[in-house]
C-alpha cells in the first residue's frame, strides 16, 4: 500500500437490522398468499420473496465512504480531499434541514433516512458546478477528522 493509498476513514452504510427482519417477513407473508396452491408453491413464494426483500435490503446498505491520504471515496465518486473544504458536521434538525428544504440540487447527497448524523463539506474547485457533498453517516466527528487530516 502507497502512502497515499493508505486509509484514514472506513464505513459502510448498513441498513438496521429491523429491515432484514422485515424481508423475511415479506417472504413468510408471500408464502401465505400462495399457500391455497400447494406446499410447494408456498415454499417458493418463501424463498423468492426473502432473496428478493434481501438483494432490496443489502443494496441499501452497500455503500461505503472511505478516506484515503488524498482521496474521498463515497459510491462510485472519487473527490482529491484538495478540492474540499472544511467540512462541517451535522446532527438532528441541522442535518435533517440540509437533506430537505437546504438541499442544493446539485450537490452530491448520500442520504440514508436511517441515519440521522451526516457531513456537509464544501467542493472548492471552480470547475465543478456540485456546490457540496452530503454524506450520512454513523460517526460524523471521525469522517471529519479524517477529510482535514490532509498532508
Amino acid at each position: 500500500m502507497t502512502p497515499t493509498s493508505r486509509l484514514l476513514y472506513d464505513e459502510r452504510l448498513t441498513t438496521p437490522r429491523s429491515w432484514w427482519v422485515i424481508a423475511v417477513l415479506f417472504g413468510i407473508s408471500l408464502a401465505l398468499v400462495f399457500l391455497p396452491n400447494g406446499p410447494v408453491a408456498a415454499l417458493v413464494a418463501l424463498a423468492v420473496g426473502t432473496c428478493l426483500a434481501g438483494m432490496y435490503v443489502s443494496a441499501r446498505g452497500s455503500t461505503r465512504i472511505r478516506v484515503t491520504a488524498d482521496t474521498l471515496l463515497v459510491a462510485d465518486a472519487r473527490v482529491p480531499l484538495a478540492a474540499l473544504g472544511q467540512p462541517e458536521t451535522l446532527h438532528g434538525e441541522e442535518a435533517r434541514a440540509w437533506r430537505t428544504y437546504k438541499a442544493d440540487l446539485r450537490a452530491v447527497m448520500v442520504m440514508r433516512r436511517f441515519i440521522p448524523t451526516a457531513v456537509r463539506v464544501e467542493v472548492l474547485d471552480p470547475d465543478d458546478p456540485t456546490p457540496y457533498l452530503y454524506l450520512s453517516t454513523r460517526t460524523p466527528e471521525r469522517l471529519a477528522e479524517a477529510l482535514v487530516a490532509r498532508l
